[in-house]
């Protein structure tokens, strides 16, 4: 099959779109599918078209006013010119998927939302009430609908009345990566006696609410925090840190390789995810293949990971005084318990043959 994949970005900017894309389209590529990426580059700095994994990737400039939005009329004159038999578009809270259902023609419309109904900030918010009519074409002319979690599909029926198109289908994770992970040294013996390490990978938001773990450790003893990304919001955060006199409890990195980012999830001893706006939650997903117990705030997708004993839930409104509650209840019991990487937690594998299972009904 010729596959076009449509997303806001691709690699090497990263997000949980991003992987998402980037994991199934190379797996397509693998099965003998032809995949072209057609996504956007709103710095002008990367290549226009290249060839990353097999994978055609072909970048148009967009306006993203606050890193959103994407928009890139292009991508329906680019459309318009081509044929194929799968136009797959990600992510309802951007203009691409948007202008790739006005130029779907023969090929079958697949959308896969990403949706969590709120804008990231009260602005944006604002703006998806009339968004709301172009989303609603969107899925009015999409074949199949695709979400990642329940969640995500209950609001999306609820929404928008497409129960008779929708199927879930979550993230993935690659199994192997964490395959001996769990037995490293790194995750054992270098955690004895020592303060406890906390864990956030992601990009730097407001909506992520990484200021409340940030604002916890002035409430705790014990504990210190390693944040991995970056993002709007990173300023922000560094002075937050140095005026509550916390600075030297947070370490930032970013632009880890991969093999840096993995031994970093089983160095933890917990990892906290408290964003408001989740439609899964790939890297709670990932901590908890390495090993390492999380902590996630209610009230989105990221709720499905929480059993009480690897995944601990905060009820919102999240809180400094929430979240330093939980820890210091933890510290009590000295840890959290995980055992073996949740059963719903499947393989990057088995969601791209899942996908291409889509593509197929209704093509042949």
């Amino acid at each position: 099959m010729k596959i076009a994949q449509i997303c806001p970005r691709y690699s090497p900017d990263i997000g949980g779109v991003e992987t998402h894309v980037k994991e199934i389209s190379e797996r397509l590529v693998k099965a003998g599918n032809n995949v072209e990426v057609i996504t956007t580059d709103p710095t002008g700095k990367l290549g226009t078209r290249e060839i990353i994994n097999g994978v055609k990737v072909i970048r148009f400039r967009s306006f993203a006013p606050g890193n959103a939005y994407y928009f890139a009329p292009q991508i329906y004159t680019y459309l318009k010119k081509h044929d194929y038999d799968v136009i797959h578009a990600h992510s309802y809270h951007a203009f691409p998927a948007f202008f790739a259902s006005l130029g779907k023609h023969s090929a079958k419309f697949v959308f896969t939302p990403h949706y969590h109904r709120h804008g990231h900030t009260a602005f944006r918010n604002l703006l998806h009430k009339p968004y709301r009519l172009l989303g609603k074409i969107i899925f009015s002319r999409a074949d199949s609908v695709i979400c990642v979690s329940e969640y995500e599909k209950k609001l999306v029926e609820s929404d928008f009345e497409v129960a008779a198109k929708t199927v879930k289908i979550p993230n993935g994770i690659n199994l192997k990566e964490f395959e001996g992970l769990r037995q490293l040294e790194i995750n054992s013996n270098r955690k004895a006696g020592r303060e406890k390490l906390l864990l956030y990978v992601g990009r730097l938001e407001e909506y992520k609410r990484v200021q409340y773990i940030i604002q916890s450790l002035s409430e705790l003893q014990g504990f210190r925090l390693r944040i991995i990304g970056k993002g709007p919001y990173e300023a922000e955060l560094h002075n937050m840190a140095k005026s509550l006199g916390v600075e030297e409890k947070v370490e930032w990195l970013k632009d880890l390789s991969r093999r840096e980012l993995l031994e970093c999830y089983a160095d933890a001893d917990i990892f906290l995810m408290l964003s408001s706006h989740e439609a899964y939650g790939i890297t709670v997903a990932e901590a908890l293949a390495a090993g390492t117990p999380c902590i996630v705030a209610k009230g989105s997708a990221l709720e499905e990971f929480v059993d009480g004993r690897k995944c601990i839930g905060i009820e919102s409104p999240v809180s400094k005084e929430k979240v330093a509650g939980v820890l210091k209840e933890i510290q009590k019991k000295g840890k959290i318990e995980n055992s073996g990487i949740d059963k719903n937690i499947i393989d990057w594998d088995e969601v791209s043959a899942r996908i291409e299972k889509q593509y197929i009904q209704g093509t042949e």
